[in-house]
């Protein structure tokens, strides 16, 4: 277990490395990369855009400027081009609004998830399962921006009543019956589209394990089917959801929940990219990135750990 998990730590330093690296030299290569003409100004002169390119350290080697930046972004010393705000500063001050965005739409598409595949399998070729089939097809086709568009206009504003608060994030400490009043429509628009994935995903995969030989064994000897279900079937059958779990809960809290949050004007992680691209801002989308790949490394990680619980073939060494 210790060779696995120091293995993972220095794959993860490899891959942030590598994701650094790769955003840099894109940042740099695509037309109009250059900070220091867009600090400049259109009328500015060559002389002005060389100080400005002076003053950043873009004069310097490729490689000097990004183990420069990378220095400061891991001593916390990264400022924004743009407006010249801390970068790890920003990113923890949008860190409650992005979990708590992920965190309750998690709960949300990963209970129904379960809940919808296993109803769904259950009932396969039954008139419920082809409801529910149709349902999870509609929900995995609504693109996000335009849900929650649909959403804040019939719940938040001038549809069907202002049932809901039109966007915003409460902190969970201030108080928290707003905190979950604001947030209940976000997590509503973020849980659907992996609702309907989950449970079509798990609804294959308990057809195909009822036929394994280990619930033929179960069933001979005289297990009640709900038993079979819980403790043999739908155990097996989890493997692969709690894989798209974790790498799907890694890139919505890594930035993946950009377009809810944008929609919502919750003024998280997501939302930070979201003015960073606009701005053509290559701190904040440095810091952002690397974030969000740390995530993923991490959830990937404990992905592997759960690998293991739920199938004892699985050991980690």
């Amino acid at each position: 277990m210790g060779a696995f998990l120091l293995r993972r730590l220095l794959g993860m330093i490899l891959v942030l490395i590598a994701v650094s690296f790769i955003v840099y030299l894109i940042f740099i290569i695509i037309p109009g990369g250059d900070p220091a003409e867009r600090i400049a100004g259109k009328v500015a002169t060559a002389s002005n855009i060389a100080a400005i390119r002076k003053k950043l350290g873009l004069d310097q080697p490729f490689i000097v400027q990004w183990f420069d930046m990378m220095k400061a972004l891991f001593t916390a010393k990264l400022v924004s081009y743009y407006d010249g705000t801390n970068v790890v500063g920003q990113i923890e001050q949008g860190l409650p609004a992005t979990f708590s965005l992920c965190i309750g739409a998690g709960v949300i598409w990963l209970f129904f998830g379960i809940l919808v595949g296993t109803i769904s399998a259950v009932t396969a070729g039954r008139f419920s399962d082809r409801v529910i089939t149709g349902l999870a097809l509609i929900g995995i086709s609504l693109p996000v921006a335009w849900l929650g568009l649909i959403l804040r206009y019939l719940f938040a504003e001038n549809g069907l009543g202002s049932w809901f608060p039109d966007g915003g994030y409460v902190p969970l400490t201030q108080n928290p019956v707003q905190w979950f009043y604001h947030l209940l429509l976000p997590w509503l628009t973020l849980a659907v589209l992996f609702i309907g994935f989950y449970g079509r995903v798990l609804r294959s995969n308990i057809l195909d394990t009822i036929n394994e030989d280990f619930v033929r064994t179960a069933k001979a000897k005289g297990l009640s089917t709900r038993r079979i279900l819980v403790k043999h079937v739908l155990r097996a059958s989890l493997i692969p959801i709690v894989t798209l779990f974790g790498l799907d809960f890694a890139s919505v809290l890594g930035g993946g929940a950009i377009i809810t949050e944008t929609v919502y004007t919750l003024h998280g992680v997501g939302y930070y990219a979201f003015q960073a691209i606009g701005n053509i801002d290559l701190p904040p989308l440095m810091g952002v990135t690397l974030y969000g790949a740390m995530f993923i490394v991490v959830f990937s990680t404990l992905v592997d750990i759960a690998y293991a619980y739920l199938d004892p073939r699985i050991r980690l060494s």
